[in-house]
């Protein structure tokens, strides 16, 4: 009787104060409904709103292995040599000093009123000792330091870099044949090194890059007779001027040499090899077809033409016996000599370095370089013709013999990781334009002059590179046209290689 009274009072609490089983059944499901529509719902939006991928540049491999609680330089001076691998330096000074805002002695064409001695007057922006402050010079000049004072800061740090001198031969002679009459006439290379006095007249213009092109770029006489003492006081010279001296046949350990003395993060100096050069197809040893880089000794040159067609033309003759090895260094026995000497000395920078530590971050320089080019470049980095580059901005610029290959970038790469990219493999000449842009806004274009008359002088010469022309008055630069080119105009196609000791 009891068991029922209860059973009853329960019926009226549920069905009667609470409301009917099947309201609580219902209640129960939109419950569990609604539960799992927040569930699902959160779950949808972690899938759908990732957080943003991060640049492979602001990754921790970017700084590379400690340096301690040094500071980056940012007065720094590199002469930049001529055919030693000099564009690829430029290249990491350009980036670094446009990833920080860093003011730049810009030359008023392309070159530093190469090859007349530099002075300070070259720079574009410059009003006197100290009237600006610049932070990073690199452009083309022949050395002068005491006019170069009158420009950078007292702290500056100066470097330069060398290249033994039959190789830089062989380069100079690729790309300067038609330039320079010591060259224009004869057979080949080995015709030169046999008797170079037969074609050699110091007289002439531009025959500098036929002879101690690197004593001529440190502003000293290239036709001086050699002696010891006098090569002896050059070396001194360079030594009290420059705090770090690289060499190009080593250029990894260079970069890691320069790193440590910039204190720079580990990314500022990894680079892409600039301005390889497309063998010519066909043409030797069955490498039909194939590219050849800095890691060549331009052993032959292919030749573009205007909209991607190419037209044959005689290539330069390079090769050597080492019985004309040796009269090269002979005949540019200034050269010979300081390249010997300062080879010395990197390796006793080395030395006090550490062999070993040198060895290690030079693979994480390479593993670096192989990791960059596989986000930024197309093809695994393999360099293209130039015609094949669909930006035109970024369209290495063609000079001479010689066809000069460019890079294109992976598509679909976030704005932070190709702008990082695009620093590392845009030419040199666009690049100088975009730094110059930068410190010296244009004003507006003005309206079109008239047409210039028949036989009237000092008219602007129109240069084209990468896709568009610059208009520069050669009256005013200094710069003027030889063999046909914009002297100072043209982005050295640097040859170099690497040679792990």
């Amino acid at each position: 009787m009891l068991f029922r009274r209860r059973a009853r009072m329960l019926r009226w609490l549920v069905c009667g104060r609470l409301g009917p089983v099947w309201m609580w059944k219902a209640l129960l499901l939109f419950v569990a409904i609604g539960f799992a529509g927040q569930l699902l719902g959160v779950i949808f939006n972690k899938s759908s709103v990732q957080p943003a991928a991060r640049s492979i540049f602001s990754s921790p491999d970017a700084q590379g292995p400690s340096l301690g609680s040094c500071q980056p330089h940012t007065h720094i001076m590199f002469l930049k040599t001529h055919k030693t691998a000099s564009s690829t330096v430029l290249n990491m000074l350009y980036r670094f000093g446009e990833e920080r805002n860093l003011r730049f002695a810009l030359p008023l064409g392309y070159q530093l009123g190469y090859p007349l001695p530099f002075n300070a007057h070259r720079v574009k922006g410059y009003r006197g000792p100290r009237a600006v402050e610049f932070h990073i010079m690199g452009n083309h000049m022949r050395f002068n330091k005491q006019e170069v004072e009158k420009v950078m800061p007292a702290d500056t740090f100066y470097f330069t870099i060398i290249r033994d001198p039959v190789a830089l031969a062989e380069s100079s002679f690729a790309y300067y044949k038609e330039v320079a009459p010591a060259f224009r006439k004869t057979k080949g290379l080995g015709d030169f090194a046999d008797d170079p006095n037969k074609y050699y007249d110091p007289r002439l213009r531009n025959n500098h890059y036929a002879r101690n092109l690197l004593w001529f770029d440190f502003g000293m006489d290239h036709n001086a007779n050699f002696s010891i003492a006098l090569a002896e006081r050059a070396v001194a010279m360079i030594h009290r001027a420059f705090k770090l001296v690289l060499v190009s046949e080593y250029f990894d350990q260079s970069m890691i040499l320069l790193r440590h003395a910039l204190c720079w993060p580990l990314d500022a100096v990894v680079s892409f090899s600039l301005n390889a050069r497309q063998q010519k197809p066909s043409s030797i040893g069955g490498l039909s077809g194939s590219w050849v880089g800095k890691a060549a000794a331009a052993a032959a040159a292919g030749v573009g033409g205007r909209g991607g067609r190419s037209q044959a033309k005689m290539l330069p003759n390079l090769s050597l016996t080492e019985e004309q090895r040796d009269k090269l260094r002979q005949w540019n026995s200034l050269d010979w000599y300081i390249y010997k000497a300062f080879n010395q000395t990197f390796w006793e920078e080395i030395d006090k370095f550490g062999r070993a530590q040198m060895e290690q971050e030079v693979a994480l320089l390479r593993m670096r370089r192989e990791d960059l080019a596989r986000v930024c470049l197309r093809d695994g980095g393999k360099p293209v013709e130039a015609h094949r580059i669909r930006d035109k901005n970024i369209r290495p610029f063609q000079s001479g013999l010689v066809k000069i290959l460019g890079y294109e970038l992976q598509p679909r790469l976030d704005n932070a990781t190709k702008t990082a990219c695009l620093r590392m493999i845009r030419p040199e000449i666009q690049y100088k334009d975009v730094l110059d842009v930068k410190q010296f806004p244009r004003a507006p274009a003005p309206a079109p002059a008239a047409q210039p008359q028949p036989g009237q002088q000092n008219q602007p010469v129109m240069v084209a590179a990468g896709g568009s022309f610059l208009r520069q008055d050669l009256s005013r630069t200094g710069e003027r046209l030889v063999g046909g080119e914009a002297h100072g105009r043209t982005v050295e196609a640097d040859s170099w290689h690497f040679k792990l000791s």
